[in-house]
């Protein structure tokens, strides 16, 4: 349903729910037998109705000039009815009194009367949530970023505006004026480690590199916070610029937990994370040999039987963990189901950050998820397969696929 019909209803209900009020009134029967009950009951008809008007204007529902007419109609009847009340033979008492068709008119017509006044003079466009979203043109952005700055000529000392001011112009692409603006916010960015981060990194755009002061930031911010997302993927880049593939996984490798696993972001760190890895394990002294010790390779594949129950992009996990004690994995791989089949190789290198490694167990537990729920964590649905007593240095591990966590 529209929102403009949305609108209309509720006007609907709101003249059916002033009616309501209103028409008991108009058909109350006179509980007057002589001229001073039927005065009494007349002026108390009067402050009733006029009580109401008074909210209808009050509620917006009546215009200044409307709420008049209908006062001084109010009023005019009033005087009427006091005048035959002064007869001394008073007129017999109908039944019933008759509606104010006045006021009834007034309560329908006023409310249909705004809506289509509205509609030609207004904006139903408005009413829908959709386009009431802000669509700011890049005048109204430099519009409002002339403003802001200045008002930060006269506030200089506004660190908050100062950071406001910075981050237009950054994500405008304008790196220059927004290190400018950094620089004008003091103690405020020195402080967050977030702000660092985005200060080194309209730092790096303005020279063209990581190196130098953008990286003197970066060390600050993860000094104040050793996780912040933004400082771990710019230290790893800088890493990864300066052929550092050890420190790409150590960055990284505390990176990547904090991504959501199904997201482009995470899936992309995951796959930089495993050529880096490589990379460290090759470049390591004796190459191949002197990674033999540690390492575990083999072959993942699915069993035809639920095979059908994955999807090509479903996020497939090959990791190893000790056979007894802690189930924190000791290495990771990080694919995706169209990888299948896939020759894998698990080693030191592949670790947590702070966790333990293949080489420090005698026998190891090796398992590949299809994580159906897109998390590391297990979860009810996915596809799993093991082989445990693996002896790190093993070849040849046969991994299946073949099971469906309940």
């Amino acid at each position: 349903m529209s929102p403009q019909i949305v609108f209309a209803l509720l006007a609907a209900l709101l003249v059916l729910a002033v009616l309501a009020i209103v028409l008991p009134s108009q058909w109350r029967v006179p509980r007057a037998s002589n001229a001073v009950d039927r005065r009494a009951a007349n002026l108390e008809i009067f402050r009733g109705q006029l009580a109401e008007l008074e909210r209808d204007r009050n509620e917006g529902l009546l215009a200044d000039a409307d709420f008049d007419q209908a006062k001084s109609e109010l009023q005019r009847r009033l005087l009427d009815e006091v005048d035959d009340a002064k007869l001394e033979t008073p007129a017999p008492v109908p039944a019933r009194r008759g509606v104010s068709w006045t006021a009834l008119a007034l309560l329908v017509a006023i409310p249909l009367a705004a809506v289509a006044a509205y509609a030609l003079l207004g904006n139903p466009d408005a009413l829908d949530p959709l386009r009431r979203q802000a669509r700011v043109s890049p005048q109204q952005i430099e519009e409002m970023l002339v403003k802001l700055e200045t008002r930060l000529k006269t506030s200089p000392d506004d660190a908050k505006g100062w950071v406001m001011l910075a981050r237009s112009y950054k994500a405008l692409g304008r790196y220059p004026e927004s290190v400018d603006a950094y620089r004008h916010a003091g103690a405020l960015v020195d402080s967050d480690p977030a702000l660092l981060a985005d200060y080194a990194e309209s730092l790096a755009q303005v020279a063209g590199s990581l190196e130098g002061q953008p990286l003197e930031l970066i060390a600050r911010a993860l000094k104040l916070d050793p996780n912040e997302p933004q400082s771990l993927f710019l230290a790893g880049a800088a890493a990864g610029d300066r052929q550092d593939y050890a420190a790409v996984v150590e960055y990284w490798g505390r990176l990547l937990p904090l991504l959501d696993p199904a997201s482009q972001d995470g899936q992309a760190i995951g796959a930089a994370l495993d050529k880096a890895r490589a990379i460290v394990a090759q470049a390591k002294p004796g190459g191949k040999a002197a990674a033999s010790s540690e390492t575990i390779g083999g072959e993942v594949t699915i069993s035809d039987k639920i095979a059908a129950q994955a999807k090509p992009d479903d996020l497939l996990f090959v990791f190893a963990r000790a056979d007894e004690g802690s189930r924190m994995p000791l290495a990771v791989l990080r694919l995706v189901v169209a990888d299948l089949p896939f020759a894998f190789r698990l080693d030191d290198t592949m670790a947590l950050p702070g966790g333990k490694k293949i080489s420090e167990f005698a026998k190891v537990t090796i398992e590949a998820r299809i994580a159906k729920a897109g998390k590391a964590q297990t979860s009810s649905g996915d596809l799993f397969g093991s082989v445990k007593g693996v002896t790190p240095g093993s070849r040849g591990v046969k991994l299946v696929i073949d099971q469906v966590q309940p």
